[in-house]
């Protein structure tokens, strides 16, 4: 009861904060259509430019018409859109974006530049705008990437009807879209004789969502449905194993490097099915059995249907690109250099560098007793962690280098089920390591987190943002998460 109050508590203080940043009315400025605006995103580690490529008027409103400012202040980007005539600040939107993350990895740093394709909706604007792009520096602070006028009458701007030969599947209807948090999930991988598994996929892992707190307490609040595109080919891409399927939205393994990080760089594609239906945040459920996915704020979260790890991966993604929530996990290899730079507090919620250690960023879900830092049995778990991840990362380049060879099938099936296993009893004996300890079950400051073993840290031994398996959100993830419910929600 004492965890429950506190979490209710706490999300409700920041969305009466968010109550109190309403903003301009949207009746004077805008009209219940989304204006869809598409840009390239270009540039490696040592600089970044936008050009804009389409602006689409598409569909009605999904989003709140009462809460236009974002209160979050979440994302290394964000969207501002200001009177074209006046400046007057009318919406914003904090994200995080593929760009974003591919600009710390190596090839960035060694000045190879890319150009990825992004999104952002905005309500349909009365008059012209001015349509910003923010981004933050290493220090966090602010500072201008992008601004071009948009007038929402222009001649240009796309008013075709959306690309045929998509389902729109109900799982869920709670109200109206801008009333309620709008969940949509695009089915991957499927293709038209696998449609039967696609509904009962879309039931599956709505399921799942609503067996979790808060979004169990939250049920009434949300809107999920389902897009179904058919794919030419089941599955996705998988370039380490020499593996490639023709699909809708191209979602892909090795993103970035890393064997299984799953995503799309073919953000229009995934736009353009997503359009048939109104949506804040949106899922691709990628039709594979591998352990897989990816989520990336206010953008997209990937997962994988079929693995032992399905309900994890789900929930543990949808963390990400629903409420802005980082990795807590520290030991497993990743694509990203200095992901968080040192002597910079995260803009995350759930994890801190202590730059003030009497006031930690939860300091008022802190157990008593407990100290800041709080000397956790860390060495003894980075010795376990680090060891299984060494041999995890042998074991998947094996099957990796066995699959692109021709292998025989019998024997790729039992280098898979030995990894499976693997994953299992490790899963177990961290539990079960995690469990033991003196400090289960309180919020402290306990170092480890964000990819980092030194610098970073979370506020309790575990969480869903943390390891693998059928575990709750710490309490101050769910409380980040329950208060982005209620900011989408009226």
């Amino acid at each position: 009861m004492k965890r429950t109050l506190a979490i209710i508590v706490l999300a409700a203080a920041t969305a009466g904060c968010a109550q109190a940043q309403k903003g301009p009315s949207f009746d004077a400025w805008f009209v219940d259509k989304t204006m869809r605006v598409d840009y390239f995103h270009a540039g490696d580690a040592a600089g970044e430019t936008i050009t804009l490529d389409r602006v689409y008027d598409q569909g009605a409103w999904a989003g709140s018409r009462t809460r236009l400012v974002d209160p979050f202040d979440l994302g290394r980007y964000r969207v501002m859109v200001y009177d074209g005539a006046g400046g007057t600040l009318l919406f914003s939107k904090g994200y995080d974006s593929y760009f974003g993350e591919y600009k710390t990895s190596g090839p960035a740093l060694a000045g190879v530049r890319r150009t990825y394709h992004e999104t952002a909706l905005l309500p349909y604007p009365k008059k012209p705008v001015r349509f910003t792009v923010e981004a933050r520096d290493r220090s966090n602070a602010w500072k201008p990437l992008f601004s071009q006028t948009i007038d929402p009458a222009d001649m240009t701007i796309v008013r075709e009807r959306p690309v045929p030969g998509v389902q729109v599947i109900e799982v869920i209807r709670s109200g109206e879209p801008r009333r309620k948090v709008d969940v949509l999930i695009v089915a991957e991988g499927y293709t038209a004789a696998e449609e039967a598994k696609v509904r009962a996929d879309l039931d599956r892992f709505a399921a799942v969502l609503f067996g979790l707190e808060p979004y169990k307490s939250h049920r009434d609040k949300f809107n999920v449905a389902g897009v179904f595109k058919p794919s030419a080919e089941s599955g996705c891409d998988e370039p380490s194993h020499g593996s490639f399927r023709s699909t809708a939205v191209g979602a892909t393994f090795d993103s970035l490097g890393s064997e299984r990080y799953l995503l799309t760089e073919d953000n229009r594609s995934l736009r353009d099915i997503a359009a048939h239906a109104p949506y804040d945040t949106l899922f691709i459920m990628v039709n594979h059995k591998r352990y897989g996915g990816g989520g990336i704020y206010n953008f997209y979260c990937t997962f994988t249907t079929d693995n032992q790890w399905h309900d994890y991966l789900f929930l543990h993604e949808f963390g990400h690109s629903f409420a802005g929530l980082a990795d807590e996990y520290y030991t497993s290899d990743v694509a990203y250099n200095e992901f968080y730079p040192a002597g910079v507090e995260p803009a995350e919620p759930n994890i801190t560098a202590l730059l003030d250690p009497a006031n930690p960023k939860w300091k008022g879900l802190l157990s008593p007793g407990v100290g800041v830092p709080t000397l956790w049995e860390k060495a003894e778990y980075d010795e376990m962690d680090n060891a299984y991840q060494k041999v995890r990362t042998e074991v998947n380049a094996s099957i990796a280098r066995m699959k692109r060879e021709g292998a025989d099938p019998a024997e790729v099936a039992l280098a898979e089920e030995k990894s499976e296993r693997l994953s299992r009893e490790h899963a177990g004996k961290v539990d079960a390591f995690l469990r033991a300890s003196r400090f289960w079950g309180r919020v402290g400051v306990f170092e480890g987190a964000g990819y980092a073993a030194q610098g970073l840290y979370r506020s309790e031994l575990d969480c869903l943002m943390f390891t693998k398996g059928a575990k709750p959100f710490c309490k101050v993830c769910e409380a980040a998460v329950l208060r982005t419910i209620l900011h989408y929600a009226e």
